[in-house]
C-alpha cells in the first residue's frame, strides 16, 4: 500500500500444553505422496454478534483480536507448531531453502546517488539481512561503508528505513525500524566524523524527512498506550521540526488539525530549501496541498487545492513555480507548473499534458525533465526540456521496469535500475545530453536468464474488459495443462505490478520456472498500470471486478493448457492476501493452493485498526449501509462455508501494524472451522518481522521457501532430480 498515505508484539512464550484449546485431526491422502498427519488446534468460539443495519453477523473469533492476551499468545504457538511439524515432513523443503539461497547469493547494487561532493550506493554482498550503505570520494573510487545496518540487530530484525542528507551532505538523517513495525525512530549521523550524534526523534510513521537550514520537517503520531502501539488507531498525525542539536521536546509543531484526527501529513522540501509543500491525506488516493515560502517567514500557509478527489505531488520548483504531477483533468496524469503568487487552478501552465501512457514518476535531472511512463505495465522512459519539449526517449533494454532514478539538477549524469522477471536488477548511467546508456554494475547470478522467455498476453474479464497478463517459463516448454503454475495479483491502490526480480513479492518465480512451472502476473483492476479510470474500476462497489479479472486470467491459463485446476496456486501480499482470501472463497473449485500473505481479510472491521480507516477510499466503511452491502459480499472471513477449500497457507507476522495479524488469525480459524475437505489450511506465523519492509534476507529465504514446498507438495508435483533429498 502507498508509503505517502500509510500506507505486532506476540512473544510467542508459552507452552502448548497452556492453550486453552482441544485438537481434531484429519490428514491428507495422497496417492504417490506419504501423507502427513497433522491436528488442528480447535479454536475457542464466542457468542457474539454485531447488528448491521438489521443483518446480524457472527463473530466468533473475535478474541483473537488482542495480539497481548495469553490464550491469542497460547492460540499462536498452537498454530505454528502445527505448521511447523508439517512442513518438516515435506521432503524437499530444505533443498527448496538451499537453492533458494545460491540464486539470493550474489552482489546487489542500488543506483548511486550524489550527496554533497560524495557518491553512495547500498549493496549487499548476497545473504546479508539487509543491505549497506556506502560512500565514495568519486564513481569508481574506493568504497566505504558509511552504515551497516546489519548491526542495528543480531538476527537483522531491525531495519533502515528512508535516509536524507542535508544540502552540504555532510548530515544524514535515516529512519530505523524494528521487527518490522511500521514505527521509526529518526537518527542523525555525522558523515565527516562517522559519529552517530544524541538526537533521537520517536513516534515517526509514513514520514519523510525534509531537511532545511540546521534541521529537518519530519511527521508523527502522538505516543500510543503501552500495549496498543501494534494495534490501536494511528490518529492525530503531525508536521514537526527539529533542529539538530537538541531534544525531540524542543521540537517545534508546524502543521496539524485537531478537528479531523484521521488526517494525515507529508512534508516535503523543494530542492533550494525556499518551499515547504505539505500534503493532507485521508486515505489512500487525493490529497490536499499547501505551501509556505520559507524565505518570507511568517506561520501561514498559502492552499493550492482542499479536498482530496485528486492526486497532487510536487516534485520540485523552478523558480517561483511548483513544478506539479497531477491527476486533476488527466486520469494518466500530467505535468504542470503552479504559480506560488496566484496558484489557483486557471493559472497553472500545462508542461507535459496527459498521454496515453501513465506519467508515473519525473526528476529534475541535467537541466532537463525526466519523466517515466508506465505502457501496457512495463517501463518508458522520455527527456524534455523544462518548456516541455520533447526531447527522445531512453533505449531500455527490454520489457521491464525502471527504478531508482537518480541525478542532480546540475549533473548531466544519472543512474538508474532496470529489472524483468528473468533479468535481476541491472544499473545503468545514463548521459542525460546525449540519452546514452551503459551497464554500470552488472550482477554475476547462479541463474542462467537466456533460458527463459516472458510474453504479455491479453485476456477477457467477465463483462468484457481486456486485461493484461505477463507470463514466464522455461523457452520450448511444452503445454500440455499440467504445468505448476503460480497466479498473482494485486488489483488495489492504484499501485502498478511490474516486472520485476527475486522480490519479496516474487521470491518464488525463478525457482518455479527452473522447474518447468508458469509465472503468471495478472495486472487487473484496481492497479495504477492505466491511470486512474483503471484504479476506480476496482473499488468500492465495483471491487469484484477485481476477482472476476483474477478468476478470468486463471480460467484463461487453462483454456490454454498451460496448467489445470489441479495445479493452479494463486499468491498476493495485503491487499493482493485480500484478493486471494476473496478468489478462494468464491471459487474454491478453481484453485489447488492458495497463498494469502498478510492479507486484509475482514472487511467489516478493518478500520478499527492502526492505519486501516485510510483504506476507505478503496474498500468503503461497512458502518455505512451501503459500504456493508457490497463488503459483506466478498469479506473473506464472512464467506466461508462449510465445504472444500484448497490446501492454504496463510502467513502473517506478529510485528504488522499495517494490516494486523488478526486478520489472518481470524481468518484461519474460521477456515480451519468449516473445512469439508481434505486439503490442509495452515497458518504460518513469523516473529520479529511485519508487513514485509525491511525483512531480512533470512525471513524471505525461509518464508519463501516454505510456501513452495507446500505449494508442490499439494500439486503432488516432485521437483527436478538435483531438488530432491
Amino acid at each position: 500500500m502507498r508509503s505517502l498515505c500509510l500506507l505486532l508484539v506476540l512473544f510467542v512464550a508459552l507452552y502448548f500444553s497452556s492453550c486453552t484449546t482441544e485438537t481434531t485431526s484429519t490428514n491428507m491422502t495422497t496417492t504417490s505422496f506419504e501423507k502427513i498427519d497433522f491436528e488442528y488446534p480447535k479454536t475457542r468460539q464466542q457468542d457474539l454478534v454485531d447488528d448491521y443495519f438489521g443483518t446480524m453477523v457472527k463473530d466468533p473469533f473475535r478474541w483473537l483480536e488482542d495480539d497481548n492476551a495469553e490464550e491469542t499468545l497460547a492460540w499462536v504457538k498452537a498454530q505454528n507448531k502445527t505448521t511447523d511439524g508439517y512442513l518438516e515432513k515435506i521432503p524437499f523443503r530444505d533443498n527448496f531453502k538451499k537453492r533458494l539461497g545460491e540464486l539470493w547469493n550474489y552482489e546487489r547494487y542500488s543506483a548511486p546517488f550524489k550527496e554533497g561532493d560524495k557518491y553512495y550506493f547500498f549493496k549487499n554482498d548476497g545473504l546479508q539481512n539487509q543491505s549497506v550503505l556506502y560512500v565514495q570520494d568519486k564513481l569508481g573510487g574506493e568504497a566505504k561503508i558509511a552504515l551497516d545496518p546489519n548491526k542495528f540487530s543480531s538476527d537483522g530484525t531491525t531495519a533502515l528505513g528512508a535516509i536524507s542528507f542535508n544540502k552540504a551532505g555532510n548530515l544524514m538523517a535515516y529512519q530505523v525500524s524494528e521487527g518490522g513495525s511500521d514505527w521509526q525512530t529518526i537518527k542523525i549521523k555525522n558523515m565527516d566524523s562517522g559519529k552517530t550524534l544524541d538526537d533521537k526523534i520517536d513516534w515517526i510513521k509514513f514520514s519523510g524527512i525534509a531537511w532545511q537550514g540546521d534541521g529537518f520537517y519530519y511527521c508523527r503520531y502522538p505516543e500510543p498506550k503501552e500495549g496498543d502501539e501494534l494495534s490501536a488507531r494511528n490518529e492525530f498525525h503531525e508536521v514537526w521540526y527539529h533542529k539538530v542539536g537538541t531534544a525531540q521536546s524542543e521540537d517545534k509543531r508546524i502543521y496539524f488539525d485537531k478537528a479531523q484526527p484521521t488526517h494525515g501529513f507529508f512534508a516535503n522540501v523543494t530542492n533550494d530549501e525556499r518551499f515547504l509543500v505539505v500534503q493532507t491525506w485521508e486515505s489512500t488516493s487525493g490529497n490536499a496541498l499547501a505551501f509556505k515560502d520559507l524565505k518570507k517567514g511568517g506561520d501561514e500557509f498559502v492552499d493550492v487545492v482542499r479536498g482530496f478527489k485528486y492526486d497532487y505531488n510536487v516534485i520540485d520548483n523552478i523558480g517561483d513555480n511548483l513544478l506539479m504531477r497531477t491527476n486533476d483533468g488527466a486520469p494518466n496524469q500530467r505535468l504542470v507548473l503552479v504559480p506560488t503568487d496566484n496558484p489557483s487552478p486557471e493559472n497553472w501552465k500545462e508542461l507535459l499534458p496527459e498521454s496515453k501512457d501513465v506519467l508515473e514518476s519525473v526528476r529534475l535531472i541535467g537541466g532537463k525533465i525526466v519523466a517515466r511512463y508506465i505502457h501496457d505495465a512495463s517501463s518508458l522512459v522520455k527527456v524534455y526540456d523544462l518548456e516541455g519539449k520533447f526531447l527522445g526517449d531512453v533505449k531500455l533494454p527490454g520489457i521491464g521496469t525502471v527504478g531508482g532514478l537518480s541525478g542532480k539538477r546540475d549533473d548531466n549524469t544519472a543512474f538508474y535500475s532496470f529489472a524483468s522477471f528473468t533479468r535481476p536488477t541491472t544499473i545503468y548511467k545514463l548521459d542525460v545530453n546525449t540519452l546514452q546508456s551503459e551497464v554500470y554494475k552488472a550482477p554475476q547470478i547462479d541463474f542462467d536468464a537466456d533460458q527463459f522467455e516472458t510474453k504479455q498476453v491479453w485476456y477477457t474479464s467477465k463483462d468484457g474488459t481486456k486485461v493484461p497478463m505477463f507470463i514466464t517459463h522455461k523457452k520450448g516448454l511444452k503445454m500440455d495443462g499440467k504445468r505448476p503454475t503460480l497466479l498473482y495479483g494485486y488489483g488495489g491502490f492504484d499501485i502498478s505490478i511490474l516486472p520485476s526480480f527475486n522480490t519479496t513479492r516474487l521470491a518464488m518465480c525463478p525457482l518455479l520456472i527452473e522447474n518447468d512451472g508458469v509465472f503468471a502476473v495478472a495486472n487487473i483492476r484496481g492497479g495504477g498500470e492505466f491511470g486512474a479510470d483503471w484504479h476506480k474500476a476496482g473499488t468500492l462497489d465495483q471491487k469484484q471486478n477485481v476477482f472476476d479479472d483474477f478468476h478470468a486470467a486463471a480460467e484463461y491459463l487453462i483454456d490454454q493448457k498451460y496448467t489445470s485446476s489441479e495445479k493452479l496456486a494463486i499468491y498476493g501480499r495485503s491487499n493482493g492476501g485480500l484478493l486471494v482470501g476473496a478468489c478462494m472463497t468464491q471459487r474454491p473449485d478453481l484453485y489447488a493452493v492458495a497463498l494469502p500473505a498478510v492479507g486484509v481479510l475482514d472487511m467489516l472491521r478493518y478500520q478499527e485498526f492502526t492505519i486501516g480507516r485510510a483504506w476507505a477510499a478503496d474498500y468503503g466503511l461497512s458502518d455505512t449501509k451501503k459500504g456493508f452491502g457490497y463488503l459483506s459480499k466478498y469479506s473473506p472471513l464472512h464467506n466461508v462455508k462449510e465445504i472444500e477449500y484448497p490446501a492454504t497457507m496463510i502467513t502473517t507476522a506478529d510485528h504488522d501494524d499495517r494490516v494486523v495479524p488478526a486478520h489472518s488469525f481470524k481468518f484461519a480459524a474460521e477456515l480451519q472451522a468449516k473445512q469439508k475437505g481434505e486439503n490442509p489450511l495452515f497458518i504460518r506465523i513469523e516473529t520479529g518481522a511485519g508487513h514485509g519492509a525491511g525483512k531480512s534476507t533470512t525471513k524471505r529465504i525461509e518464508e519463501a521457501a516454505d510456501l513452495l514446498a507446500f505449494m508442490f507438495y499439494n500439486f503432488k508435483e516432485m521437483p527436478k532430480e538435483e531438488m530432491k533429498n
